[in-house]
């Protein structure tokens, strides 16, 4: 891989956490308000809205390295009816507004707690989008190992994994000194966290065998792609998914059955830092196959 697809690896990852992220806290928040009202639902997931932004700020500034020159991104916005790319890097901005808005509106409180939620969800809605948009670049006839299913799949799938876990970590790192009302809400959000990891993690395990199945009968080009991910690449296939297996399996398991344990916040706080460090070693991994394993067909 050279330096420009080194970037989009960055881009697409980072930019797939912060959507994920947003609209997993706002899950969260959803929940905490029907709880136990407005004041403690601000209180756990003010300060996780802090990181949206400025990782989706990152993935931009790492697109830069890929675009070569911000008069590319220019470039790209006429071709806004015909073309993902221009799409995808309008829905950034876009969102990037839209969540930079509702997190000022959110910490100093401006206008009601109705219009900054729905606020909040458009631009969790267009983030969810941005991905999707994204996947859709790569599907392509021209690369038979990108455009397939599997692509849209695996980046809302590594969105909503990376994004829950994150907000996972974060409240985690903020939960010291919480009153009891404060570590139900934690627990609880950190229980529901943990499932949408596993099944996460479900869906990618049955994509893959029905990703290679389908590969396989795609032609010479698919089957050359094919051929690298179960013999040059197959060790950091393998690897990967060991990564994303402890990570978002087993550790999530474990992360379910500690937060109903009282007394093992210290172990908690363990288990989820490495939980999230695995699942995103693992899916880097994953985006770093996905990128060297595809095999172009004409020029």
């Amino acid at each position: 891989m050279d330096i420009r697809e080194w970037a989009l690896l960055v881009f697409t990852i980072l930019g797939q956490i912060s959507t994920g992220s947003l609209f997993v806290l706002l899950v969260v928040r959803t929940y905490a308000v029907r709880k136990a009202g407005v004041d403690q639902a601000n209180r756990l997931t003010d300060v996780p809205l802090l990181f949206v932004v400025p990782i989706m700020l990152l993935a931009l500034m790492a697109s830069l390295l890929h675009l070569g020159s911000p008069l590319n991104i220019v470039r790209a916005v006429p071709n806004l009816g015909s073309s993902w790319l221009s799409r995808e890097i309008i829905l950034a901005v876009v969102y990037v507004i839209l969540a930079g808005a509702y997190t000022l509106m959110q910490w100093r409180k401006i206008s009601t707690e109705s219009i900054r939620t729905a606020l909040g969800w458009a631009a969790a809605l267009v983030g969810l989008f941005q991905t999707y948009a994204m996947a859709l670049v790569y599907m392509i006839r021209t690369q038979p190992a990108w455009n397939t299913m599997a692509t849209p799949i695996t980046f809302m799938t590594t969105s909503l994994l990376l994004g829950s876990m994150l907000i996972g970590v974060v409240l985690v790192t903020l939960s010291s000194g919480k009153d009891e009302e404060q570590v139900r809400l934690l627990s609880a959000s950190l229980r529901g966290i943990a499932v949408a990891a596993f099944v996460m993690v479900g869906v990618q395990f049955v994509t893959l065998p029905l990703y290679a199945m389908y590969l396989s009968t795609q032609g010479e080009a698919a089957l050359r792609s094919l051929s690298m991910m179960s013999g040059p690449l197959s060790g950091i296939l393998l690897l990967r998914l060991v990564f994303v297996f402890l990570g978002a399996g087993v550790l999530a398991v474990y992360m379910y059955q500690t937060t109903s344990t009282a007394g093992k916040e210290k172990v908690l706080v363990s288990v989820v830092y490495s939980a999230f460090i695995l699942a995103l070693a693992g899916e880097v991994l994953g985006r770093y196959i996905f990128y060297v394993s595809q095999v172009r067909i004409g020029l």
